[in-house]
Formats: structure tokens, sequence, C-alpha cells
């Protein structure tokens, strides 16, 4: 089992304290090509997340079979066979989304993020503590990815949302946010980009930390709690 400061340390450490995007600096081959909207950048983040859900269980169930020199070649094929599921069920269900992402669909696989929390944690925890540390790594992910690729979007195309009738049909041609109105024919091609992409990551690493050291400064000019003698 799970106790809840476990929980609440495990979601804190993937969501931010050891955020993957603006922390480790992991995947960002993702990161740099699939943020040019929020749609995109969010979809394969939840895709992340989910093989990640899904690997941290399965290898933490099987560690105490996979010989040690072994441990990488097998992690590998757990996640492809997952990264293989996940694939097939998008192209299934979500046909149009899965010829956006395209080829970062499978890139899953290698992307460092999923096997390094395979070999750094699950393979030392237990089923139930690796799935929510892989869950949760995901979900850090898909915030720097959704939030990248809606600055992004707003200042390269002057919209919000754009290709939501991808994941929710035609339907959902009717939500996309207009931030600059369509008749100007706004575009900032620096912002969709790669180099668009890697400042703005650049301020996302710069607001964390200042962030964390504005939170840190109120830490220390607290006042310290008086110590009570025992009778």
């Amino acid at each position: 089992m799970i106790t809840l400061d476990e929980t609440r340390q495990i979601s804190n450490n993937g969501i931010w304290k050891q955020n993957p995007g603006v922390v480790q600096i992991l995947g960002m081959c993702p990161t740099l090509a699939m943020t040019t909207t929020v749609v995109n950048g969010a979809s394969l983040g939840i895709a992340t997340a989910l093989v990640m859900l899904l690997s941290g269980g399965a290898v933490a169930l099987m560690r105490q079979w996979v010989p040690h020199e072994l441990r990488n070649p097998v992690y590998i094929l757990i996640i492809a066979a997952l990264v293989t599921m996940v694939e097939l069920a998008m192209n299934a269900y979500m046909h149009s989304l899965y010829l956006v992402l395209g080829i970062f669909i499978p890139l899953i696989v290698t992307n460092c993020l999923v096997l390094a929390r395979a070999e750094a944690f699950a393979s030392k925890n237990g089923v139930v503590q690796s799935a929510l540390d892989g869950f949760m790594m995901g979900i850090g992910a898909t915030a720097v990815l959704g939030l990248l690729g809606g600055i992004r979007e707003v200042l390269g195309k002057g919209t919000l949302f754009t290709g939501l009738d991808l994941v929710f049909g035609p339907v959902a041609k009717n939500w996309v946010i207009h931030v600059v109105p369509a008749e100007w024919n706004y575009q900032f091609l620096i912002s969709i980009l790669p180099p668009g992409a890697f400042i703005g990551l650049g301020f996302l690493v710069a607001g964390k930390m200042a962030l964390d050291r504005r939170a840190e400064a109120k830490a220390r000019a607290l006042p310290a709690k008086p110590q009570t003698l025992a009778a």
C-alpha cells in the first residue's frame, strides 16, 4: 500500500520539484518539435504519461525476476510493447491526431525520461508507488508541453486550442479561441519554428527557478516557532 505522505511526495516530485521538462530537461526532441500548439503538446504528453503509468507498474511487478545484467533490454521491451498498444489505440480511435503526432508516438520508446524512471524508481519500489511516480512524471511533462505549446501558438498564430477537432471531432472546430482576429492573418514565424521552442522553454525554466527562490525567501523570512520546554 501507499501512504498519503508518499502520494504527496511523489506527486510533488513529478509535477514540480523534479519536473522532467524544466528541472531534469529530459525529452527535448518532442518538446521542441511537437509544441507548436496546445493540442499537439498536451496530446503527446498524455500518451507519454499513460505509457509511464503502465511501464512503472510493470517494471516494479517484474523486477525480482529480471537479472541485473538484462534489466535495460527487458525494460525497453516492456516499454516498446506498451507504446505499441497506445499507438494502435490512437490509430483506431483518434486517427487524425495519430497522423499529426506521427513518428513521435513510437519514439516514446526512446524517450530517456521513460527508461530513466523505470531504472531509477520502478526497479526499486512497489507497484503502486512506481505507477504513480511514472504517471506524475508524465503529467509534469504534459504540463510543460501544453504550456509551451500554448505560448508558441498564441505568439506564433494568434490562436489557442487549434486542432481540438482532431480529438473531439468536427464540432470542436468552433472551440478555437482567436486571441488575434482571424482577418488580420497574423503570424510570428520564429515562435512556430524550433528556435521559438528553445526561447520559450528558457523562459519556463527561468520562471520555475524564480518561483522556487521566492518560496525559499519567504520560508527563511518566517519567524522560527518557539520551542516549548518540557515540564
